[in-house]
């Protein structure tokens, strides 16, 4: 079955990067000139997305205004003839009807999030999509693991996986590798943030995901797990009991743009990649350097 439909968990706090986030979602900030936000959103456009759906909370309204049209700024960029400013919100702008926001109420966890969205999503399969992770690469993170999801069965769920160093598995969900063909495996056992020298590869679960929709009814009844929390994660060693799920090692940079030196980092390496902006960014970057 087609994956139409992408959920955006965006209800978090954003404690990382505080003070930043006290007024501001951590979504909307900006890596060099557009929103964490939109960023997710093109890649999940790119990789065929019909439908989006945003599980928000408190305070974040500017997301939805963000995807909502700005009758007053389009008619004062029509008034100045300042047509490219206008083809850039025209083209950030979704479809009548398919972008869908939900709350979810209270900071239980991504799981509790991705429950929240069950009944926009009903029954078929889906992605989640974090967005304060971005991949840097074409084609996006998304769209490759849609293409990898085409060949296989209507029953099979993949997560986007990235190697880190041994001595911090601990601070992630790490994945088992099973059957290997090229960059796709068999995952063979999920475990959340597992004890220093017990993790069963160095394959971070990242913030990708395409989901079966029988994972509803696991979070359902979901009890917490790391940190208070209901995890994604949890749920789906739940569901691999019944169903495969495949790891994909994508192609790309992963930037955690969640903590502030990822911040920074993502905004540099997007920076380069504007042939508009590099040399320049370039040249102020050797200035601090040789300070």
């Amino acid at each position: 079955m087609k994956i139409r439909k992408a959920v955006f968990p965006v209800a978090g706090l954003g404690t990382r990067v505080l003070p930043a986030t006290k007024a501001m979602p951590k979504e909307m900030l900006t890596i060099v000139d557009k929103p964490l936000i939109q960023y997710v959103y093109d890649e999940a456009r790119e990789a065929g997305i019909e439908h989006f759906i945003f599980v928000t909370g408190r305070n974040k309204n500017v997301i939805e205004d963000h995807f909502d049209k700005m009758f007053e700024l389009d008619a004062t960029l029509a008034a100045r003839g300042k047509k490219a400013e206008q083809e850039i919100l025209a083209q950030n702008q979704p479809e009548a009807g398919a972008v869908s926001f939900t709350r979810q109420q209270a900071p239980l966890g991504l799981g509790h999030a991705v429950w929240c969205a069950r009944d926009i999503v009903g029954n078929e399969p889906f992605a989640v999509v974090l967005p304060d992770e971005l991949v840097l690469n074409t084609p996006g993170c998304l769209k490759q693991m849609i293409e990898t999801a085409s060949s296989l069965g209507d029953k099979s769920n993949l997560i986007a996986v990235e190697a880190v160093p041994d001595h911090l598995t601990h601070q992630y969900g790490i994945c088992g590798v099973g059957k290997r063909t090229g960059k796709m495996f068999e995952v063979d056992g999920m475990v959340e943030k597992p004890a220093k020298g017990t993790a069963p590869s160095n394959l971070s679960i990242t913030g990708r995901y395409i989901l079966q929709p029988e994972i509803f009814k696991i979070l359902e009844t979901q009890e917490r797990g790391a940190g208070g929390e209901i995890q994604l994660t949890d749920a789906m060693i739940g569901l691999a009991r019944s169903q495969k799920f495949y790891g994909v090692e994508f192609e790309g940079e992963r930037h955690d743009c969640g903590s502030k030196p990822g911040f920074l980092r993502a905004n540099i390496a997007y920076g380069l990649k504007r042939p508009e902006l590099r040399d320049g960014l370039i040249a102020e970057m050797k200035k601090y350097l040789g300070q």
